[in-house]
C-alpha cells in the first residue's frame, strides 16, 4: 500500500492512457463481439496466451481471460443512437440514454454541456457504457 511521506514534490510523467485490461470468459465470444457489434479494429490476438487487442481511439483494449473486469466509458457522437444500434444487434440494455450531469462550470469540457450515457452489457457480462458531450437542455 502506498503512503504518503509529505515530501513528495514533483508528479510522474504521465502523458495518457495505454491500454485497458476486460476480463472475458470466452475469448472467441469476446473478439466477435468487440469486433462485429462494436465495430473495434483488431489490431492482433495471440494464442496462446489468449490475448485479442483492439484500437480504441490513442488506447489499446486487451481482452484476456485473466483480467479483472474493468468499467469502460466509450466515446460515441449520439448515445442514443448508439444505443438503438445495439439494441437492433440483440445487446442487452441496462439503461436507457440519459443525463448524468450537466458541466455548469466546464470541469469537464465546455461549460453548459451535459453528460449524456447508456450503460449495457457485453458478451461476457461486463457493464459497458455509452457516453458523449451534448447540449443541455
Amino acid at each position: 500500500m502506498w503512503r504518503s511521506s509529505g515530501s513528495y514534490t514533483r508528479g510522474v510523467d504521465v502523458n495518457g492512457l495505454r491500454q485497458v485490461a476486460q476480463h472475458v470468459d470466452d475469448l472467441d465470444r469476446a473478439v466477435a463481439f468487440y469486433r462485429d457489434v462494436l465495430q473495434l479494429e483488431l489490431i492482433a490476438r495471440f494464442d496462446p496466451p489468449g490475448l485479442a487487442f483492439f484500437r480504441l481511439g490513442s488506447t489499446r483494449l486487451l481482452l484476456e481471460s485473466g483480467a479483472s473486469s474493468a468499467m469502460l466509458y466509450l466515446a460515441v457522437d449520439d448515445v442514443a443512437v448508439t444505443t438503438e444500434r445495439l439494441r437492433a444487434a440483440g445487446v442487452t440494455i441496462e439503461s436507457e440514454p440519459h443525463v448524468i450531469f450537466v458541466d455548469a462550470d466546464g470541469r469537464f469540457g465546455p461549460a453548459g454541456e451535459a453528460e449524456e450515457m447508456s450503460f449495457f452489457r457485453d458478451s461476457e457480462g461486463n457493464l459497458v457504457a455509452l457516453s458523449a458531450r451534448c447540449d443541455a437542455e
